[in-house]
C-alpha cells in the first residue's frame, strides 16, 4: 500500500477537521505538544462553528498552509469543546499550479517559479512524494544546484516528513506523543530505522521498553535468535538491573540467565545460552558494554568508576601540604579558636581539624550529634587563619582579585542551607557547582576546573558514581577535598555506594567520630539513632519522652492518627514547613499518596474555595501547597528533592500565553510550570524517606506497619530519625519497628571502586566477601569470557558515554 493510500484510508476511518492557522495559543519546542486556535475548512464532524482549538503533538503550523488533523472532539471542563489530534498532515496541492505555487513560495528558499515548474515538468504532479522518497531525483532537474537541492529536500523533510512518520508509527502502536520523541532522534531515518531495527527504540527512547519493542519486532518478523534481539534484550537487562539495584555491573551468570528468561517470556522462543554469549562478545566490541574478571558493566558506570580512581590517586598524590606549618602553629592556632569561638574541641576533632589541614584529602564520618557541623566550621575558621586568607567574599569581589577559596557544596539545595548557615560561609548544590545545563552537560570538568584552594563536599553518602566522577575530575591541582558523610544512611539513589567504598579502601586518611556531644542537650532522639545504628532497639521505645513518642496503631489507623498529630501540631503554632511526615512507600492506606491527599486537607483545605487550584489527572494543586520537585531544571536553579511552595495560579485567560500556570517558590526561587510540567512536581506534606535525605525538620511523623516489610531495614529507619531536629513522632506496630532495626542485609551493591583504588594504590586486596562475587558456570561463559575486556574500546573515552 502507498503512502497516499495509508493516508487516504487513514481518512475515511477517523474523525477529521482540515483548517489554517489562525494564532497559536502554546506551542513547546521540546516535545512539539502545541495548542492552536484554526480556521475550519472542512470538517465530518457535528461542528458548524468556523472555528475551532486544536491541541496534540505536532510543529509550528504556517498560516499560508492548510492542515487535516484526524482525532476526536472533547469537552475541556474550563475552556470548553477542543479537537485533540492524534494525527495530522498537511493539504498538499494537487494540481501542477497547486504544486507549483507551493514549492516556489517562502518556505522554500531560493526556488522560483521557473524553477518550480521544471521540478513539476520533469516529475509530474506526484514531484512531493516522488522527492521525499528518492531526493537524488533532484539531480535531473536542470538549473537546479546541489545545495538548493538539498535545501529543497530538508525543508520537505521537515515540514512533509514528520506527518508521513507519524502515521506511519501509529499503524505500529505508538501514540503521538512518543511518536514524536521516535522523530526527534531520527528524523527522515525514522521508518527505516524502526523497520531495520525496532529494537535500537530500547537504547536510544526513553519510555520504550524491551517488551514493547519486542512486540514490534514480532509484527517486522524479526524474532527467536535473531542477533537484534538478543542484544536488545542485554542492554535492557543490564541497564535496568544497575539502575534499579544500584549497581555498577552484575554478574556474568546473572545477565545470561536473566537475558534467557526474559527472551523466552513470550512462550514462542527458546534461546541458547550460547547465542546471548555470541551477540555479549559483539556488544563488547561495539563499546556498548564492557567485561572484565565476569563481570559486566554499562560503559558510563564502569568509566565512571576508572575516572573516580584516576583522580582521587591525583589527588592524593600530592605531597605539599604534609609540613606546610609546624605543629606548635597549628596548636597555638586552634587554642585562639577555641578561647574565640568558646568551644573545647575532643581529642578527635583535633585530630580530623590536623588532618583536613594537612592532607590532601579528609573523609569526615560520624552519625547525627557526633560534631560534624563543629569540626568543618573548625576547618575553615583555621585554614584561613593559617594561610591568612578571609572568610568575606565581598573581599574577593575586586578585579584581578584571587577566586574565592572556599568551595562548599552539597547533593540538595536543603542540605547545602544547612551548611551555609552552620559555617557562614556560601554553599550550593554539588550540580549548580559544576555548572550542569541538562542537556549540555556540566560546563566544569578537567578542561574546565573550579576555582578553589580547600574544597568541602557534605552528605557525601548521598553522591552516586556518575556525580562523584563529575565532580572528582573536576577539582583542580593543588586543591584539599574534605568529604563529609555519615555511612550508615540510606546509599545514594543512584548506582554505587562512594562513601562507603571510599571508606572500605582504607586509601583515603579517615576520621571518625562517635562520640556523642549532643547528648548534653537531653535528645532522645539522637541516642535512639546510635542505638538503632547498632542493631538495638532500646526498652523504653514506645516509652513518652520529652522530644519523641510512639503511638501504636495499625495500617488501617496510620492516617486517622497522623491527622491528629498533626491537628495538635498546628494548634501549638507549628506549619505544614516545620512538619515532615516520612514513609517508605507510595501505594497503599498509609503510603505516601494517601496520606499527603489526606495532609493537603489539614494544611491547605479549600472549604471557603478561596483558594485558587488546578486539577492534573487525579491530583489537586492549590495555592498554599507544599510541593517537590522530581526532576532536575539546572535552567531554573531547582534541582530534584527540592521542596517549595505554590504562591499563584494563573489561569489561561488571565494570561498573553493564554496557558494556565503555576508559580512555585523554592527558597525565593520562582519557577513558573505550566500544566503538563506538572508531572515534575508532587505534594511534600508527606515524602519519601529518601527524598528527606540532607534535611532535618523541626517535628518528623514516622509511621512504621507491617505493610511496609518489603521496605524496612536499618539504614531506613535510621535515616528517617535522623532526619528529626526537635519533635519524633513514631507510629505504627512496635514489632514492624523490630523488624526493620533487625534487617541489616542492605543489599550490598555491586561495585569495584573499593578493589580498584587499592589496586591502583598499591595497596594489598582486600578479601571478596562471601556472596558477592560468584564463579560463573563454565557452560554460560566459554565463549565470552574469552574475550579481551577492551576489544573495539582503543579509540573510546568515557565522554563517549556520559
Amino acid at each position: 500500500m502507498s503512502q497516499q493510500d495509508s493516508l487516504d484510508l487513514f481518512a475515511e476511518e477517523k474523525m477529521f477537521m482540515k483548517g489554517s492557522h489562525l494564532v497559536t495559543i502554546f506551542h513547546n519546542d521540546d516535545n512539539m505538544y502545541s495548542v492552536v486556535r484554526i480556521r475550519v475548512h472542512e470538517t465530518n464532524l457535528n461542528y458548524e462553528e468556523k472555528e475551532a482549538v486544536v491541541t496534540g503533538y505536532f510543529p509550528r503550523m504556517h498560516e499560508d498552509e492548510i492542515y487535516i488533523f484526524y482525532g476526536a472532539m472533547k469537552e475541556h471542563p474550563r475552556f470548553g469543546l477542543q479537537f485533540h489530534v492524534e494525527h495530522f498532515r498537511k493539504d498538499l496541492p494537487q494540481s501542477k499550479e497547486g504544486i507549483v505555487s507551493y514549492l516556489s513560495g517562502d518556505l522554500f528558499k531560493g526556488i522560483g517559479k521557473k524553477t518550480a515548474e521544471s521540478i513539476v515538468d520533469t516529475l509530474g504532479e506526484k514531484a512531493i512524494s516522488k522527492i521525499l522518497a528518492q531526493p537524488s531525483l533532484l539531480d535531473d532537474i536542470p538549473k537546479l544546484s546541489g545545495e538548493k537541492a538539498k535545501g529543497l529536500y530538508d525543508t520537505l523533510v521537515e515540514h512533509q516528513g514528520l506527518e508521513q512518520v507519524m502515521i506511519a508509527l501509529n499503524q505500529y502502536g505508538f501514540g503521538p506523543q512518543l511518536s514524536m520523541k521516535i522523530y526527534q532522534m531520527y528524523k527522515q531515518d525514522t521508518i527505516s530505522m524502526v523497520q531495520g531495527n525496532p529494537y535500537k527504540l530500547v537504547e536510544d527512547i526513553e519510555g520504550i521498553g524491551f517488551g514493547r519493542a519486542d512486540e514490534l519486532g514480532h509484527q517486522l518478523g524479526i524474532s527467536g535468535s535473531h542477533p537484534d534481539r538478543i542484544k536488545a534484550a542485554c542492554l535492557y537487562t543490564l541497564e535496568s538491573q544497575c539502575l534499579q539495584d544500584g549497581n555498577i555491573y552484575i554478574e556474568a551468570e546473572q545477565l545470561l540467565e536473566a537475558v534467557k528468561k526474559l527472551l523466552e517470556e513470550n512462550k514462542r522462543d527458546q534461546i541458547e545460552f550460547t547465542n546471548i554469549s555470541s551477540e555479549i562478545i559483539e556488544l563488547t566490541e561495539e563499546g556498548k558494554i564492557v567485561v572484565e574478571d565476569q563481570r559486566i558493566y554499562p560503559p558510563s558506570l564502569f568509566f565512571s568508576e576508572m575516572g573516580i580512581v584516576k583522580n582521587i590517586k591525583r589527588l592524593l598524590d600530592q605531597t605539599e601540604y604534609e609540613d606546610q606549618f609546624p605543629e606548635s602553629e597549628f596548636l597555638l592556632a586552634l587554642g585562639e579558636l577555641e578561647e574565640r569561638l568558646g568551644v573545647s574541641y575532643a581529642s578527635a576533632q583535633k585530630e580530623a581539624i590536623q588532618t583536613a589541614l594537612q592532607s590532601p584529602m579528609l573523609i569526615l564520618t560520624g552519625g547525627p550529634g557526633t560534631g560534624k557541623t563543629t569540626v568543618i566550621k573548625g576547618i575553615v575558621e583555621l585554614y584561613a587563619e593559617l594561610h591568612g586568607v578571609s572568610m568575606d567574599i565581598n573581599d574577593y569581589k575586586k578585579e584581578g582579585s584571587d577566586p574565592f577559596p572556599f568551595v562548599l557544596a552539597a547533593p540538595t539545595g536543603r542540605a547545602a542551607k544547612r551548611m551555609a548557615e552552620s559555617t557562614g560561609l556560601p554553599a550550593v548544590t554539588i550540580h549548580r557547582l559544576l555548572g550542569w545545563n541538562g542537556s549540555e552537560g556540566f560546563s566544569h570538568d578537567e578542561d574546565n576546573q573550579l576555582d578553589g584552594r580547600i574544597v568541602i563536599i557534605d552528605e557525601v553518602s548521598m553522591v552516586d558514581t556518575w556525580l562523584a566522577n563529575q565532580l572528582f575530575k573536576a577539582l583542580p591541582e593543588n586543591v584539599q577535598v574534605i568529604l563529609v558523610g555519615d555511612e550508615d544512611q540510606l546509599p545514594s539513589v543512584g548506582p554505587g555506594q562512594v562513601l562507603k567504598d571510599l571508606l572500605a579502601s582504607n586509601c583515603v586518611p579517615t576520621v571518625s567520630l562517635e562520640h556523642i556531644y549532643r547528648q548534653a542537650d537531653g535528645s532522645s532522639i539522637i541516642e535512639l539513632a546510635h542505638d538503632i545504628k547498632k542493631g538495638r532497639l532500646p526498652d523504653d521505645v514506645t516509652k513518652q519522652q520529652e522530644d519523641r513518642s510512639f503511638i501504636r496503631c495499625q495500617t488501617g489507623q496510620i492516617a486517622q492518627v497522623i491527622e491528629k498529630v498533626v491537628a495538635n501540631a498546628r494548634t501549638k503554632g507549628f506549619t505544614a514547613r516545620d512538619i515532615q511526615v516520612l514513609a517508605p512507600m507510595y501505594r497503599g492506606p498509609a503510603g505516601i499518596d494517601a496520606l499527603n491527599k489526606m495532609l493537603q486537607e489539614v494544611f491547605n483545605s479549600n472549604v471557603d474555595e478561596k483558594r485558587r487550584e488546578i486539577k492534573f489527572g487525579d491530583v489537586i494543586y492549590r495555592t498554599g501547597d507544599k510541593v517537590l520537585q522530581l526532576v532536575n531544571q539546572p535552567e531554573e536553579g531547582v534541582f530534584n528533592g527540592d521542596m517549595g511552595e505554590i504562591v499563584s495560579i494563573l489561569f489561561a485567560k488571565e494570561n498573553t500565553d493564554h496557558v494556565d500556570k503555576v508559580i512555585i517558590s523554592f527558597e525565593g526561587i520562582e519557577v513558573t510550570y505550566t500544566k503538563q510540567d506538572l508531572n515534575q512536581i508532587t505534594h511534600a506534606y508527606c515524602c519519601s524517606i529518601h527524598k528527606s535525605q540532607g534535611s532535618e525538620f523541626p517535628i518528623v511523623i514516622l509511621p512504621v506497619v507491617k505493610s511496609y516489610y518489603r521496605m524496612l531495614r536499618r539504614n531506613l529507619l535510621y535515616t528517617a530519625i535522623t532526619r528529626s531536629k526537635n519533635f519524633l513522632i513514631l507510629c505504627g506496630e512496635e514489632d514492624a519497628f523490630r523488624l526493620g532495626i533487625e534487617r541489616n542485609d542492605e543489599m550490598r551493591r555491586k561495585t569495584t571502586l573499593r578493589e580498584k583504588l587499592r589496586e591502583a594504590l598499591s595497596e594489598a586486596q582486600a578479601p571478596v566477601e562471601e556472596g558477592i562475587v560468584h564463579e560463573p558456570e563454565a557452560r554460560y561463559l566459554d565463549i565470552f569470557m574469552q574475550a579481551d575486556p577492551m576489544i573495539g574500546m582503543e579509540n573510546v573515552t568515557p565522554y563517549d558515554f556520559m
